[in-house]
């Protein structure tokens, strides 16, 4: 532990150390600068000041006394011109400088770090752009890191049920019933892992596309009624009704991404409505949009929630979350800013949720 302490003191001061003499170099480099702009300009001034007299626009000065002229005007140039650099220049350069160490220290990986935003307009809005940057570096880390933690967690727990209730198994004294009580519990936890796993590749591959290619034309109505068919299952297990009332529309878009699109969102409205609950699935065209809407009866949602919703593993009822895992409206957003559309959700507390699919 000493020995790291050391080690990183001598790090620090070795930074330190360039750091000083970069300032210096930086200084020096700035005077010498100012230095060889002054001496030309008062060379030049005195040669036209010269030539002038020599021409009798000006009133002639002795020649003897004009070189001893030319020479004070120089050395107080140059005195003058030199303290104001060392002082200005120290302050002009002060900001860029903040700004190169904090730009080390992002590189380093740490986007905590911001700088002012001082000193002359370009420079203010060059420090505040890289506020920016570092800010939506850091949120993109936390989002990774999130991302990390979540998927981690989400393979982690069907995985330990599944080892859990197979090491089950394998006990002689089980009755039949149990068996195959823990045989259906680990069908449906590797179901949950495929279902994830799908959803983890095609959200990844979703995020790296910048537009939805094999489009067609095809009638969205159809698609509907065919999407609800296959929740047919879930549907009767919890004995719930759908009032469909579908205008026949024909559109032009990827048929299997917006398939997701209405898996997921019928899936969501099945997974919060109540037994024996009504789901009322709508599709019209006004002219200029197609407007696909899914609405439950459920416990519908609070503010944060509504905040939340297409994050990436939210999950507005943790009570459910065995019944998913956080990552199909994330999905659904995705396809539909691909696809051109937008998605907006209608929903209070005790009053069900509607959500809205603009196409």
């Amino acid at each position: 532990m000493t020995k790291n302490k050391k080690a990183r003191q001598a790090r620090l001061e070795e930074r330190s150390a360039g750091f000083s003499i970069r300032k210096l170099s930086s200084l020096l480099l700035l005077v010498l600068f100012v230095f060889i702009i002054q001496f030309v300009s008062v060379a030049i001034a005195g040669l036209l000041s010269f030539s002038v007299m020599r021409a009798g626009i000006l009133p002639p000065m002795q020649e003897q006394k004009f070189p001893a002229l030319l020479v004070f005007l120089l050395l107080v140039s140059l005195f003058l011109g030199t303290v104001l650099a060392v002082v200005g220049g120290d302050r002009l350069l002060r900001p860029i400088r903040s700004l190169s160490e904090a730009t080390r220290e992002v590189a380093s990986g740490n986007f905590s770090v911001r700088v002012e935003t001082n000193g002359p307009r370009e420079v203010a809005r060059l420090a505040a752009n890289f506020n920016d940057m570092a800010a939506e570096l850091s949120s993109i880390e936390t989002l990774r890191n999130d991302f990390v933690n979540n998927i981690s967690h989400e393979y982690k727990t069907p995985l330990v049920s599944i080892r859990g209730f197979a090491r089950r198994l394998k006990k002689d004294t089980l009755t039949k019933e149990k068996r195959d009580e823990y045989i259906d519990i680990i069908i449906s936890e590797t179901e949950r892992l495929t279902q994830l796993s799908s959803n983890v590749l095609l959200l990844s591959k979703l995020e790296s596309s910048e537009k939805l290619t094999d489009q067609i034309s095809y009638s969205l109505d159809e698609q509907i009624r065919r999407s609800i068919l296959l929740m047919e299952p879930q549907l009767e297990k919890k004995q719930l009704e759908v009032d469909a009332r579908l205008q026949p529309v024909k559109i032009t878009g990827n048929d299997e991404m917006l398939q997701h699109v209405w898996i997921n969102l019928l899936g969501n409205a099945i997974k919060f409505s109540p037994v024996g609950g009504t789901i009322t699935v709508s599709l019209q065209y006004d002219g200029t949009n197609t407007i696909v809407s899914i609405k439950d009866d459920g416990p519908g949602l609070d503010h944060n929630a509504m905040e939340h919703l297409f994050d990436k593993f939210f999950q507005a009822d943790c009570s459910r979350s065995t019944e998913g895992n956080g990552l199909g409206l994330s999905l659904v957003k995705r396809i539909l800013d691909l696809s051109d559309g937008h998605i907006t959700v209608e929903s209070a507390p005790g009053k069900g949720a509607c959500f809205a699919v603009v196409l």
